[in-house]
Formats: C-alpha cells, structure tokens, sequence
C-alpha cells in the first residue's frame, strides 16, 4: 500500500492506497509542531485504527510546503514504516511541464493538482484550489503549466474581517440563502461567498481569454478549457458559479498517486 501524504499550510491530508484504490483519508493540522516519534506515532495509530497494519504500508510519497517539519516528518516515515519517502521536487517526474518564468516557485500542491487534473480530465485544464490560499493554475493540452494566479483564501479574508473590525463576529463560511442580507452574519457571507464566486469567474474568464490572444492556448475556445476544482471551501464556489466548475476533493491525493506511479 502507499501513504501519500500532502502537507499545506493549514493541514496535512492523507490517503492510503491499495494499488490505485482510495482505501481510507485522514487529516492532522500541520500547525502543531511534533517530533518524528510523534509523527510515527500518530501516523502508525491512524492507519491502524482504519484496520491497515503497519506493514502493509510498503511506500510513501509527501508533498510540502511547509519546510520546517519535513525533517521530523521523513524521519518518522523511515523510523516506523521503514520507507524513504519520494519528496515531490525538482528531479522527480510529474509529466507536467512548467513554463513560467522561475519554475522553482511552483509549490508542490500546485503541481501535485496540475498533474491530477491533466491526467484525470485531459487538457487544457485550469485547476483551482481553494485552501488557505485559493490558486488558479492553466494546464495547455500539451501538459504545460504556463500561468498561475494566487489570492487570499475565503478563510484568510474572514479572519481579516474579525480580526480588523472590532464589532464584526466569528462566523462559518458558508453561501447565505440570499445576497440581499438584512443582519451582520449574513452580510459577512454573502460579502465572502459571492465575492470568491466572482473573483473566481472573472479570473479564470480572464486568464483564459488572455492565453488564447496571446497564443499560450493553441486551437481551442474558452468552452473547451476544463475548469477543476479542490480543496475545503471550493464546492461552495463550484455549485454557487454560473461556470461548469467540476469539484473533486480527492484532486490532490490522486496527483500524489499519478507522480508516484510515474516514478516507481
């Protein structure tokens, strides 16, 4: 089986397959700093309890964009499952080309959700991914990453609120019955929800559009772009939008498993 584990800036999301199977997910918050005999612990009880034993788990693969526990992290895979885990970067094979102008900035999640959505929904494909950040990445039919859009996340922007208006609350994240709010709660998301909702479809409107004048995209129209979606909060964004956004929440695990096959 392979643990494939995708470490963000707010949590690590986890899965284990059976071949090319999803067999169980699981979740740690990557904020809690542990020991790699923490880790081991953690993760050894979180698999067992799913009925997996330890010994079963013959691979790992880990994205990152958290530096500061990969040390604890890889040990604790080594220590306790006795694999070396493949680490997504430079030198490992994704199938995905990227063309920007500093490839090396790419985050290991974006090309991890790039790779998913070409492999799974063809190309070109542009891939958002709404977490603590929300990213929008465009994916040509050739399997080149050629742009990539970075904004505030939905749950970055309420804590904003709160934290900068003293009278505004706490509030879950979630699209109201009606724009038209008459009460602060409401207001707050009807403000947060809709407005993902049409930054959202003005971005990927525009960055379609500009890659097609441009030449980025080759012999395709705006309609035959897939638009793919993850993360916490992007199925709130997929039903409330007029674009045929497709939501998958096993987007990134599903990336980790396609690197993985492409290198082992």
């Amino acid at each position: 089986m392979l643990l494939a584990i995708d470490i963000g800036n707010t949590n690590f999301t986890c899965g284990v397959f059976d071949g090319e199977k999803i067999v169980t997910t699981f979740r740690l918050t990557t904020k809690e700093k542990r020991t790699s005999d923490e880790y081991g612990i953690w993760f050894c009880s979180l698999v067992e309890n799913r009925g997996i034993k330890r010994e079963e788990i013959r691979d790992v693969i880990i994205s990152s964009v958290v530096p500061d526990v990969m040390h604890s992290l890889v040990n604790s895979m080594i220590k306790y499952f006795n694999c070396k885990p493949l680490i997504v970067g430079t030198g490992v094979k994704t199938g995905i080309r990227i063309v920007t102008a500093n490839p090396k900035e790419i985050g290991a999640d974006r090309v991890v959700d790039a790779v998913a959505a070409y492999e799974i929904y063809g190309g070109p494909v542009l891939v958002m991914d709404f977490g603590t950040a929300t990213t929008y990445d465009l994916i040509t039919a050739e399997g080149e990453f050629i742009a990539g859009v970075t904004s505030p996340g939905i749950g970055i922007s309420a804590n904003a609120l709160r934290n900068e208006a003293a009278k505004l609350p706490r509030i879950e994240i979630k699209k109201p019955d009606s724009i038209l709010a008459r009460e602060t709660v409401s207001s707050m998301q009807a403000g947060l929800v809709y407005g993902a909702i049409g930054q959202t479809e003005y971005i990927v409107k525009k960055m379609i559009s500009e890659a097609i004048a441009t030449g980025q995209l080759r012999n395709v129209t705006a309609e035959q772009v897939v638009l793919v979606a993850t993360g916490g909060l992007g199925r709130i964004i997929a039903e409330g939008s007029e674009l045929p956004i497709r939501y998958d929440t096993m987007l990134t695990l599903l990336g980790l498993w396609h690197i993985y096959k492409k290198n082992r």
